[in-house]
C-alpha cells in the first residue's frame, strides 16, 4: 500500500463524520474546511517523502550504471531480459513437457508481476522526476494564496 492510499484512507471516515455530525451546516462547511487543509498538507508531505523515496532509489541506480564493475552496472537489465525470455517461452510454448509441470500459471503470475514493477520502476521513475517538483510546486503555492 503507497502512502497515498494510507492518507485516504485516514481521512475518508473523519469526512464522513464530519458530514454526520448534528451541527449548523456553517459548522460542517467549517470543519470540512479545516479538514480540508489539513488535508492537503498531509498530501505535500506525502509528495515530499514519495519524492525523497525517488531520489534515493535514482541514486542507487544510477550508482550502479556508472560502476566500473560491469555485473554491478548491468544486473538489472540481464534480470528484467531473463525474466522476459522466461515469459516468451511460457506463452509461445517453448517450455520442455516434462518441466512444465514445475512451472504453474501461478508462478508466471508473479514473474509478469516481477516484470511490471521492473518496468515501472525505470519508466515511472523518470515521470515522476518531473511531475514531483511541479507537485510541490503547485501545494506551496497553493498555501502562499
Amino acid at each position: 500500500m503507497n502512502i497515498f492510499a494510507i492518507i485516504k484512507d485516514i481521512f475518508a471516515p473523519a469526512a464522513k463524520l464530519v458530514d454526520d455530525l448534528h451541527t449548523s451546516d456553517e459548522e460542517k462547511l467549517q470543519q470540512k474546511a479545516n479538514m480540508l487543509e489539513t488535508y492537503a498538507s498531509v498530501l505535500e508531505f506525502g509528495v515530499q517523502f514519495e519524492s525523497e523515496q525517488l531520489k534515493a532509489k535514482s541514486r542507487i541506480i544510477e550508482a550502479e550504471a556508472k560502476s566500473e564493475h560491469w555485473l554491478t552496472a548491468t544486473w538489472r537489465p540481464i534480470t528484467m531480459l531473463t525474466f522476459m525470455a522466461m515469459l516468451a517461452a511460457y506463452w509461445f510454448g517453448w517450455i520442455d513437457p516434462n518441466e512444465a509441470e514445475r512451472i504453474t500459471p501461478e508462478l508466471m503470475s508473479d514473474i509478469f508481476d516481477l516484470m511490471k514493477i521492473g518496468i515501472g520502476g525505470y519508466i515511472g521513475s523518470r515521470g515522476l522526476e518531473k511531475v514531483v517538483p511541479a507537485t510541490v510546486n503547485a501545494f506551496k503555492a497553493r498555501e502562499d494564496t
